[in-house]
Formats: C-alpha cells, sequence, structure tokens
C-alpha cells in the first residue's frame, strides 16, 4: 500500500523551484504521483504556444504516450516542480489503473530528508538545445 510521501517544494540550486524529501524514502519506492489534465498532442501544441503568449515562463507537459500528454501547469500537484538532473534519484514511470495511463515518480535509491527529488526528462534529441543546470560531473550539458 503506497503512503504518500512527506514533500515540499522551494528554492533549488538547479533551476528556480525544486521538490524536497521532509523524511528518507527507500529505493525503489513510490514517491509521488504527476498529476495534471490528459490531453491530446494537438490541445498541447495550441496550450503551449498560450503559455508563451501570456507569460508563463514554464509549462509543466509530461508525455505519456504517443497520443497523451498530462499537463500540469495550471492544475498540478507539487511533482511538477521535479528537476531534471542527468544523474537522477528518481524515475519517471508510466503505470495503467483501471484503463487509464498515470505518470508515477519512483526512486532509484535512497533519498534523505531535504533532499532535491529530481529524474531525467529523457527529452528527444532536436537542433535547439536546452541548457542543463544540473551541474553533476556527469551532466550531459542539456536536456535534450
Amino acid at each position: 500500500q503506497f503512503r504518500k510521501k512527506r514533500l515540499r517544494f522551494g528554492r533549488s540550486r538547479i533551476h528556480e523551484w525544486g521538490l524536497f524529501a521532509m523524511e528518507p524514502i527507500a529505493a525503489d519506492e513510490m514517491v509521488i504521483e504527476y498529476v495534471g489534465q490528459n490531453i491530446r498532442q494537438v490541445v498541447a501544441d495550441m496550450r503551449e504556444k498560450r503559455y508563451a503568449q501570456e507569460g508563463i515562463g514554464s509549462s509543466y507537459l509530461f508525455r505519456v504516450d504517443h497520443d497523451t500528454i498530462i499537463d500540469a501547469t495550471k492544475c498540478g500537484n507539487l511533482a511538477r516542480f521535479i528537476n531534471h538532473c542527468c544523474t537522477p534519484n528518481c524515475y519517471a514511470k508510466v503505470i495503467t489503473i483501471e484503463a487509464q495511463k498515470k505518470i508515477v515518480i519512483y526512486s532509484k535509491q535512497a533519498i534523505s530528508v531535504n533532499e532535491e527529488i529530481t529524474y531525467d526528462y529523457k527529452f528527444p534529441i532536436e537542433d535547439t538545445k536546452i541548457p542543463c543546470l544540473c551541474r553533476t560531473e556527469s551532466c550531459r550539458g542539456t536536456l535534450n
């Protein structure tokens, strides 16, 4: 049975805001579900443009599969504050519950109190690069 982990968001050394453990988390535990509105790719494309026009600096769009994206920009939970890291302490996994696909963040290793929760965004390789700010020894330099 999953017990909700105690987490907080706060200033991150990686990028603006981040999500932090408020209790020790063991390896291979469910940390948090990435919650938002399920939308199609066409809607995601339109929203991304609209968010940029509205001056919303960060959009929180997470691809579930070829057709479905979870948009946590305006109606999400704390999971949207998890930053990318090239050597993350968590990973995202798509699971199906009652025929609905969900994104769940699991710990890869033990996580200490006040440690930032991170995962690899695994963005597709594109010509326009997004700089990575994780600053780890094995940082790839870009998110994509």
